[in-house]
């Protein structure tokens, strides 16, 4: 093709059409419509033209300017100097073009003609290559002035631009799928990205929110599988062609903080419209400087500026409360849990605790990026380029893992486990650091979420993916690592679960006759069932597979377990008869013993002959041997010896020798053989019966099902309590007297319950004691300690409340054991004579036999009870708490004789649980200095909290009154009213309520609040009875399995601050303190 008068530098087809675009020294651009050349070498078609078909059998002539096949469509002239590169639009009609006069000019082109749409300017020497963007509205250029250079395809003006230091660049290219660049310059090839490709988002409970490629904000909701409309329009953050990098989402005020690298770090602090129709222009947006910005409580977000190592926290109104100091090094900061953030740093990760401005701990591991957090709160995984290292809440290193390719995201499955992905694979993470891989990816996913089969991912373009995988290799080791056999068995009986890796998993950690399960191939299961021991299978298996090794290795193995039939079957299909002649010596087996005698002389085998006889004792057998085989001098010797002197005798004769010949050793008397005392043979060696694993019985089927009158004894704890006997003695005379101590002047799942030592109804043995009977008949734990056995009472306190801490309840156990027997001193030389006092004085039956419990329910409510209400009024708070964790111990083991004490108990519990909590923070409270802000806000939350806690009105008006004037004193006039009113609402004594009109009235005027405090005083919620903070409705939360205290989820497994023994959030089926048909 003809048509350029200067050397031409660049030409390209179009992406669809029969066009050609080339650019010469020339200063043109020019367009070639080849679709002659095309018609002309492409394959005739049947439905071809008569006119076509002439025009291929007589071509035309090539004129004097070359062929008509190839002819210019369009000229396109503009630059004033060569033009170095063209490219034509992925999808537009639109040409790009660089030039030696460092422009760069885009033309749009017709059917008909072509024409200049503008030009980009900023290369400061020759433009060498310019590509159109494949996905975006872009533009790039590389030139001879060391950058490559974006820009903006719509307004035509710079975006970016990058620069190296000594190369020019000559070349630029785009992938055509993936978001990967190259360009060519004067020392090599660079390959690069143009953006961040990983979605900004953030996950709360069934909802991921996230930014879409267009700067949408929109949400998936996991248990609709659906995706919200667009809730807004994002475009006006930082730059249009910069995503966001992170998103952080306030689920309390719905409002998501959204951070851009743009102008050194941005950041912006947006809430969602409730009713969003569509992408609306966020309102009343609030922004900033920084470089991350992450919510650190509900009306708290804190922002980090690398370049002033510097994080400010920062209220709803972005006004900076607190500023604190970074470590140097600090590069990124997280979520840390309650008012903590983790900061990243080159070599390490610091928890900081923002309230006391320290920080808590610090764990030595390089270049983490990202930070994921379980579900419960409890771990966290930070993620590096190529490791993932595995932490508890606190920074104490759990495990780390190495993977050789790029560590792209993570999310935690609801069980506990890891779930990991690398640029083309999904993996999965164990606590104690064992792994896998879960599945292969065709793209790179970003991992949100696990539930049951689906992992829900969003890809490089923002688009939620359901990812379906099969859980069941990490759930199987999670169940071995946690010995739930009875899970285990279920995976092994549902699943197909087979694989060396799991055999050879098992075997490491120790479980073959786990592994036997599995195995179908006769070897495997031969190899497992030696090394388990199991004799029967490993029978069957050698006598499938019947091969010598395997049977010599089976003989050893029952040899070691004294099995000696299968040792003898062994030996019998090796032929190993002499193996076998030992072995039916040791066992004394004389009738085979005398059998192998026979075939050794059936087979002419004299060494086996000779040991036979040896082991029968049969001398005459040996001389006949040694005569055979022509050993005469034996023969006579043994003959000799053994008082045969005819056949000696005969010997001699035949030999031709006298006896004066033979010079004889000192022959002593012959030893006979031993007589058989115990013929072991009849039965194989005693062993002592192991007993059976776990697993073993839950193949067995002995799992026992859920105790339904464990299930029916856990009622709702939280609900008001009625007015009943446990209130007695609270008359306001009593009330008047005994609350000068408050200072009130006018100024202002369940498993069932088994009996741990047998609870079959027999008759015990004459040699049963009566405390063994107690144990045997009752399955309540205050009987086991009345008998004395502690272990089996611990036992079943921990299964029915989570109890691990028993040193609280020893005065208890102590009480009741001494209660429950009499010492009657006899003579001095005699033990005393033991009675036993029983609660069932006139049964007979020994089956029905119990002990009496001292601290009955009743002493409980009429006088424990009353102490404790009695500590409250006179002040002595902490008396107040001694007294009733002693009421929750008394109850915890403890008898009742009917379902309505039940339910009177449990009353009393809910009662005792709320005035100690209450008590706590009041004693927080006053022990917490008041000479800086932090500590004077935290004051006023604490005196706001306890007037939380239900506890009777007369005290509740106490805790009122005491959080007004802290409140009213410190000129926080809104929290002040608020109790003020609800003291009024209450009613009670004149003397207070005078008290709180005063103060209404003073508040009214300016009901304000000068210092902020985290306290909502219309919203319904509980308190957290280890850190004193709010725990409000729909946000994550345990309980105490005894007393139903609620905490955060963080405190799992900690012991409960308020009845002080069980651990929270521990499986328990439910207190038992009363048994029907027991009295």
């Amino acid at each position: 093709m003809t048509g350029h008068n200067h050397y031409t530098m660049c030409a390209q087809f179009h992406p669809k059409d029969d066009l050609v675009v080339s650019a010469s020294l020339d200063q043109t651009v020019r367009v070639w419509d080849i679709s002659g050349l095309r018609k002309k070498h492409s394959a005739p078609s049947s439905t071809m033209a008569f006119e076509e078909q002439m025009a291929r059998s007589n071509p035309a002539q090539a004129d004097m300017f070359g062929n008509t096949d190839a002819v210019v469509k369009f000229v396109l002239e503009g630059h004033d100097r060569g033009v170095n590169w063209v490219a034509f639009h992925p999808t537009l009609p639109l040409i790009v073009s660089a030039g030696d006069d460092r422009l760069i000019k885009l033309w749009r082109m017709s059917e008909t003609k072509a024409w200049e749409v503008d030009t980009c300017r900023g290369h400061f020497q020759n433009a060498s290559a310019c590509i159109f963007h494949p996905h975006q509205d872009l533009i790039l250029s590389a030139g001879e002035d060391k950058t490559i250079r974006v820009w903006d395809l719509n307004k035509r003006t710079a975006v970016q631009s990058f620069k190296r230091d000594a190369d020019r660049f000559w070349m630029i290219a785009a992938h055509p799928e993936i978001n990967l660049f190259a360009a060519g310059h004067d020392t090599g090839v660079m390959v690069f990205k143009l953006e961040r490709e990983r979605p900004a988002s953030a996950l709360y409970q069934n909802q991921v929110f996230y930014i879409t490629k267009d700067k949408h904000l929109r949400s998936y909701d996991f248990t609709k599988n659906t995706e919200s409309p667009a809730m807004l329009s994002l475009k006006k953050l930082g730059s249009p062609w910069v995503p966001a990098r992170t998103l952080s989402y306030n689920p309390a005020e719905r409002a998501i903080l959204v951070t851009s690298p743009t102008d050194n770090g941005t950041y912006e602090l947006i809430h969602i419209p409730r009713d969003s129709t569509g992408a609306v222009e966020p309102t009343d947006v609030k922004r900033g400087h920084g470089n991350s910005a992450v919510f650190v409580a509900r009306n708290r977000f804190a922002v980090f500026t690398q370049s002033t190592q510097q994080i400010d926290i920062k209220d709803l109104s972005n006004s900076t409360t607190k500023t604190i100091k970074a470590p140097h090094g600090t590069t990124d900061i997280h979520f840390g849990g309650t008012s903590c953030l983790l900061l990243l740093t080159p070599t390490s990760v610091v928890l900081l605790d923002i309230q006391q401005k320290k920080q808590l701990a610090e764990l030595s591991v390089s270049g983490v990026k990202y930070v994921v957090w379980s579900n419960d709160g409890l771990y966290v995984a930070l993620l590096s380029k190529h490791n993932v290292t595995i932490a508890t809440k606190s920074l104490e290193h759990v495990s780390t893992l190495h993977e050789t390719i790029r560590i792209k995201s993570a999310c935690w499955d609801d069980s506990g486990v890891l779930l990991y992905s690398t640029l083309n694979h999904v993996k999965y993470s164990l606590l104690n650091g064992d792994n896998g891989i879960v599945c292969t990816l065709d793209q790179t996913l970003y991992l949100v979420r696990v539930k049951a089969r689906k992992v829900y991912c969003l890809d490089r373009t923002a688009k939620p993916t359901v990812l379906a995988i099969d859980p069941t290799e990490y759930r199987f080791k999670l169940s071995l690592v946690k010995r739930n056999y009875e899970e285990m068995l279920q995976i092994i009986k549902t699943s197909s679960l087979v694989g060396q890796s799991i055999i050879s998993y098992l075997q490491k950690k120790g479980y073959p006759e786990i592994a036997l399960q599995f195995v179908q191939d006769p070897q495997t299961r031969f190899e497992l069932a030696l090394e388990c021991g199991n004799i029967d299978v490993a029978i069957e298996m050698a006598k499938t597979l019947d091969r010598p090794k395997l049977w010599a290795r089976l003989g050893t193995e029952a040899l070691a377990h004294g099995n000696n039939q299968t040792v003898e079957m062994t030996y019998q299909r090796q032929r190993n008869f002499d193996k076998l002649s030992f072995l039916y010596l040791a066992t004394g087996d004389q009738e085979k013993l005398s059998r192998m005698a026979k075939i050794a002389q059936h087979r002419g085998d004299f060494t086996s002959q000779f040991q036979n006889a040896l082991y029968l004792d049969d001398v005459e057998a040996r001389i006949q041997m040694f005569k055979e085989i022509d050993l005469l001098p034996l023969a006579y010797l043994t003959a000799k010896t053994h008082g045969f002197a005819e056949e000696a005798q005969s010997i001699l004769e035949a030999s031709g020798v006298s006896e004066d010949q033979i010079t004889l050793p000192a022959l002593g008397e012959p030893k006979p053989a031993p007589n058989v005392v115990v013929q072991t043979f009849k039965s194989n060696w005693p062993v002592k019966a192991p007993s059976h694993s776990s697993f073993e019985k839950a193949l067995l089927g002995e799992f026992g099902g859920v105790d339904d009158e464990g299930v029916n004894s856990l009622e709702d704890q939280d609900g008001e309590r009625e007015n009943g006997g446990v209130e007695a003695g609270l008359g306001d005379e009593q009330e008047e007297e005994d609350v000068a101590g408050w200072d009130m002047g006018d100024d202002i799942q369940i498993e069932e319950e088994t009996d741990l030592l047998g609870t079959e109804n027999v008759e015990s043995g004459p040699s049963s004691s009566e405390a063994e009977l107690w144990s045997r008949n009752s399955p309540l734990a205050a009987d086991h300690v009345a008998a004395g056995s502690f272990e089996s009472a611990m036992q079943l306190l921990n299964r029915q409340v989570g109890a691990v801490n028993f040193e609280p309840l020893k005065p208890r156990f102590l009480e009741i054991y001494q209660a429950s027997k009499t010492y009657l001193s006899a003579t001095p030389a005699l033990p005393p004579i033991i009675n036993y006092v029983r609660r069932t004085v006139d049964e007979t039956d020994t089956r029905r036999l119990l002990p009496i419990i001292p601290r009955s329910l009743e002493t409980i409510a009429s006088v424990d009870l009353q102490e404790g209400y009695a500590a409250m009024r006179s002040n002595k708070l902490q008396d107040g708490i001694v007294i009733f964790q002693r009421i929750l111990h008394s109850i915890l083991v403890n008898t009742v004789s009917s379902e309505a004490h039940v339910a009177e108990a449990k009353k009393i519990i809910s009662t005792a649980r709320e005035y100690i909590l209450a008590m706590s923070m009041e004693l927080e409270r006053r022990a917490l200095p008041t000479d800086t802000p932090e500590n004077l806000k935290r004051s006023l939350e604490l005196s706001a909290y306890f007037t939380i806690p239900k506890l009777e009105v007369a005290h509740r008006q106490l805790a009122l009154m005491a959080a007004m004037k802290f409140a009213y004193t410190n000129q926080n006039f809104s929290s002040a009213l608020s109790f003020a009113n609800r003291m009024i609402a209450n009613g009670g004594s004149a003397k207070l309520l005078d008290q709180a009109k005063k103060i209404k009235a003073q508040c009214e005027r300016n009901p304000q609040d000068a210092i902020e405090i985290e306290f909502d005083q219309f919203a319904e919620f509980d308190i957290c009875a280890a850190s004193h903070t709010p725990i409000y409705g729909g946000s994550p939360s345990v309980s105490c399995p005894y007393t139903g205290t609620k905490y955060h989820e963080q405190h799992k497994g900690s012991v409960c601050t308020v009845c002080k023994v069980s651990a929270v959030g521990a499986p328990a089926s439910g207190l038992r303190l009363f048994v029907p048909g027991q009295h």
